[in-house]
């Protein structure tokens, strides 16, 4: 029976993954050669193979790797865990259709990497995991990862329950579930004579006087508002559900009298060139750019990033400095971003792994003391020296070194707290000042709300409705919110386009979210 449901899995995704053929044909030919070199590797000795497919989390120094298998931290890596790794690199771009061509092709590594709950991982990996191409985790568990079971807590674990009650997944997670923050050139700010604005309008001040500066992007924005949703916290009509006057659950955009001063300000940032006219078609890379190059004022990042990009920016602007701040406060004198989940990103076992509790001693090697200073610091004689007991480590001065350092302490540390790196953080002012930052900033901000476990069903078949929580909501509503941002939809539309939204499914979205929620099948985020 397992069999007949991972064949009818591959059945559907090879389906799929046709559908991608013509989009996606170019990447795919470099991807296949890219896992044909990987996948010629070969280990030495008793060293334990195993292969591992990660998404890249567009991260500079992971995507130029001519070869992430050949880096040095990893062969540094499988020297402590006495393993040979095969590593695939999923783009960050597309990923979850690189998922579904990654379940079609049959060719499943040992070890998937999710985002942190299944459901963020696209509909592919739900199905894996219904038909059984994954381990469950529980036994292994509780008999190979003592660290693991002493490291992670129980809540933590919960999220890696799927709905047959077992867990399935190894999560890496966060500590503080306020991930996103504000940034802010405070060295442009302090010129400008300003103070840390507070308010909505307070912060179109400081944009306007950015722009009066010459700055090219002063707050700088990417499609679909990815990163960019800073006033959307604001106003609090993030694709997050909560209560209504009636007490049943419904989606916070409802809410059109904020929906529409949310877009409003946007809008004025648009018209006023206080955001890129061309914003609708910057990715990540284009933002990462301009913000690293000194060509933007302010946007939206993870906290984490702070000293890595404080590094590379001085590279290219002397005297040049970044700042988190409070996130824009809106009516109710809140704001923030979208609470993340517990986990971030989840480790799935391939049923067909030879060896599954190798890999489980893998994972519980990087909760260790060991794997803390290896990731923290580095390789002894090359990141850091010992003296009198006493770790020097050596700062980054460049942004390859930068870039460096933020993949062996963010992406490639797979399991472990990843809200940040407290070794390096506690070795200079700036990095003492990120800590204060999450402890006294991040800690005081941030939307919570209700999610539906397991999620709501009633767009699976309609993708384009479905919402991309924490990114925005659905592409339906994002093509109409792009449309009035840029001023070729009135905002006054708002109104007309829910209630196409409700003849389009809603009306049944809102239904299965009643039910759902009078079942108790929901968890909440929140302070």
């Amino acid at each position: 029976m397992k069999w007949k449901k991972r064949k009818n899995l591959l059945f559907t995704l090879l389906l799929v993954m046709m559908s991608f053929a013509l989009i996606t044909g170019c990447n795919s030919k470099e991807t296949s050669k890219e896992q044909k070199d990987a996948t010629g590797k070969t280990g030495t000795g008793d060293k334990e193979k195993i292969s591992l497919a990660i998404r890249t989390l567009a991260l500079p120094y992971v995507e130029n790797s001519p070869n992430i298998n050949e880096d040095e931290y990893v062969k540094k890596l499988e020297e402590y865990t006495n393993t040979d790794l095969n590593i695939r690199l999923l783009p960050h771009n597309d990923y979850k259709i690189k998922m579904d061509l990654l379940f079609a092709s049959g060719d499943i590594p040992d070890v998937v990497q999710g985002m942190g709950k299944f459901t963020n991982s696209g509909q592919s990996m739900e199905q894996a995991v219904e038909a059984g191409v994954f381990l469950p985790l529980d036994d292994l568990i509780d008999k190979y990862g003592p660290n693991l079971k002493k490291y992670i807590p129980e809540k933590v674990w919960e999220t890696q329950r799927y709905k047959d009650g077992k867990i399935y997944g190894i999560p890496q997670m966060l500590s503080n579930p306020a991930r996103r923050a504000t940034f802010i050139r405070k060295d442009l700010l302090d010129k400008a004579g300003l103070q840390v604005p507070k308010t909505v309008d307070e912060t179109l001040e400081a944009l306007r006087a950015f722009k009066k500066m010459g700055v090219e992007q002063p707050f700088v924005a990417r499609t679909d508002l990815k990163y960019s949703d800073t006033f959307f916290g604001s106003y609090d009509v993030q694709p997050l559900f909560e209560l209504n006057k009636s007490g049943d659950p419904v989606p916070k955009y409802l809410d059109t009298a904020n929906l529409k001063n949310a877009i409003q300000t946007y809008k004025t940032m648009y018209d006023e060139g206080l955001i890129h006219k061309e914003f609708l078609t910057q990715e990540a890379n284009q933002y990462n750019d301009i913000i690293q190059s000194g060509k933007g004022g302010m946007w939206s990042a993870n906290a984490n990033i702070l000293l890595t990009w404080n590094k590379i920016l001085k590279d290219h602007v002397p005297g040049a400095e970044i700042a988190i701040i409070p996130s824009s406060v809106g009516p109710d004198n809140k704001g923030g971003y979208v609470l993340y989940d517990l986990a971030i990103r989840n480790f799935l076992i391939n049923a067909e792994a030879k060896n599954p509790e190798k890999i489980i001693k893998f994972f519980d090697w990087m909760v260790t003391e060991e794997a803390e200073k290896f990731f923290t610091y580095g390789i002894e004689g090359q990141d850091y020296t010992i003296e009198n007991g006493k770790i020097n480590y050596i700062q980054p001065e460049t942004t390859d070194a930068a870039n460096k350092e933020s993949y062996r302490t963010n992406w490639l540390w797979l399991v472990g707290d990843a809200t940040y790196t407290k070794g390096l953080l506690e070795q200079t002012p700036e990095g003492k000042e990120l800590m204060n930052s999450f402890d006294n900033v991040l800690s005081k901000e941030g939307r919570g709300g209700i999610y539906f476990e397991p999620p709501l069903k009633t767009f699976d078949s309609n993708p384009v409705m479905q919402d991309k929580t924490p990114d925005g909501p659905s592409d339906f509503l994002m093509e109409h919110i792009m449309k009035m941002i840029t001023g070729a939809e009135p905002i006054d539309n708002v109104d007309k386009v829910l209630e196409d939204w409700k003849k389009k499914g809603g009306d049944q979205y809102l239904k299965d979210a009643k039910e759902q929620y009078k079942k108790k099948e929901y968890y909440e985020t929140g302070r």
